[in-house]
């Protein structure tokens, strides 16, 4: 099991490292394209919107497309997106440039899932989702700084292409070692969307939008935290933004196994286990060594919950999983969206920022609170 799903989390990396890396090279494509760097900034937002329309759109559009054939294809528009990125001669070019290569992540994201899944051994999906979303934490960690050093010693253009390369060579894998799957859906088209009709469903995907927008608005402001409340100096936010990826890392690993053993329990509990880290962060934030500590369980408790989240989505959308995750991944992107508005209301109020952790943690209790009628609903869980 370990090759194809190394391969697709290779893809995972790659795909992750396009969404975030442009972070890194702001001012050498507004430099270069002789935009501002606010405008610059806009490349994300056209990724993240190409998410969000592309979940549900390509995914239905392909959907009696057989599984390999689909990822197959699905990686090659990355490619072309990434080089056409590369070699872009101007703003609005790389703009529409990076809202083709958002496009097919969300629907590539639900195909992989759906795979990992389905060749996983009974008993073992969650740890099987873990390892193919790992690929989004080392591309945070890993894909985004190393992308923003080659932009910086060989150009911007130099990053797209390096990510294309990667994304080729992750290609050559998933041929080679993805085992072919049936299409995702083989009955009517409607038959497909009345899977948004079941409550369970709706609930799946609602926990994953209300359990994620409170760690998110802080992720989003995590350095101005770091730097105005607990006050380390700007040249040591990247260092604790690796130990966050550490413990993003270990916190999907983590996910993954509890998923396993307990799905809707253990997601109770580390919602609950995350919306305590967010109040601790609040309360002794101001002290630089308990940020410290508590910036690496941040990253833990907010990726731990990932697995279980889209293995709930699998197991609620019996007749379309890959329809349903990839909706499920856009949801993800429309909290990320408001995240960034509603954080961003918070900071400007008068002692916003210092309270921001604290908000966070509340809006993650709608998630809790989520979880909480869902296990009403459900049968008592017999751990594995």
């Amino acid at each position: 099991m370990r090759l194809p799903l190394f391969s697709l989390m290779l893809v995972v990396f790659g795909l992750t490292t396009g969404e975030f890396v442009i972070a890194g090279i702001l001012p050498e494509v507004a430099g270069a394209l002789s935009v501002s760097i606010p405008a610059a900034g806009q490349l994300m937002t056209a990724y993240a919107l190409g998410m969000i329309v592309g979940g549900p759109v390509v995914t239905v559009l392909t959907a009696r497309l057989p599984r390999k054939q689909l990822v197959t294809g699905l990686i090659i528009v990355s490619i072309v997106a990434n080089l056409g990125s590369s070699a872009a001669p101007n703003y609005p070019v790389l703009l529409a440039a990076r809202f083709a290569a958002g496009l097919v992540v969300a629907t590539f994201f639900a195909v992989a899932i759906a795979t990992a899944a389905s060749t996983a051994p009974a008993g073992r999906q969650g740890t099987a989702v873990a390892r193919v979303a790992l690929g989004m934490n080392l591309g945070i960690i890993l894909g985004t700084p190393l992308g923003t050093l080659i932009g910086q010693h060989a150009g911007w253009r130099a990053t797209f292409a390096a990510i294309a390369a990667v994304t080729l060579a992750a290609l050559v894998l998933v041929l080679r070692y993805v085992p072919p799957g049936p299409p995702a859906a083989t009955g009517p088209l409607l038959g497909e969307l009345r899977v948004f009709t079941g409550r369970d469903v709706r609930l799946a995907i609602a926990l994953t939008a209300l359990g994620n927008v409170g760690v998110l608005a802080v992720f989003l402001y995590i350095t101005p935290l770091l730097t105005d409340v607990a006050g380390f100096s700007a040249d040591a936010v990247p260092g604790l933004l690796l130990g966050y990826g550490a413990g993003a890392v270990a916190g999907n690993l983590l996910g993954g196994r509890l998923a396993d053993r307990a799905l809707m329990p253990s997601l109770a509990g580390l919602l609950a286990a995350l919306a305590g880290v967010l109040a601790l962060f609040w309360a002794v934030g101001e002290v630089r060594v308990l940020a410290a500590v508590l910036t690496f369980a941040l990253g833990v408790a907010a990726f731990a919950i990932i697995p279980g989240m889209q293995t709930r989505v699998l197991t609620t959308a019996h007749a379309a999983p890959t329809l349903a995750v990839a909706v499920n991944a856009s949801g993800f992107q429309l909290a990320a969206a408001f995240a960034g508005w509603f954080g961003g209301r918070v900071v400007d109020a008068d002692g916003g920022l210092r309270a921001l952790p604290l908000i966070a943690a509340a809006l993650t209790l709608t998630g809790l609170a989520t979880a909480l009628v869902i296990l009403r609903g459900e049968p008592e869980e017999v751990p594995s």
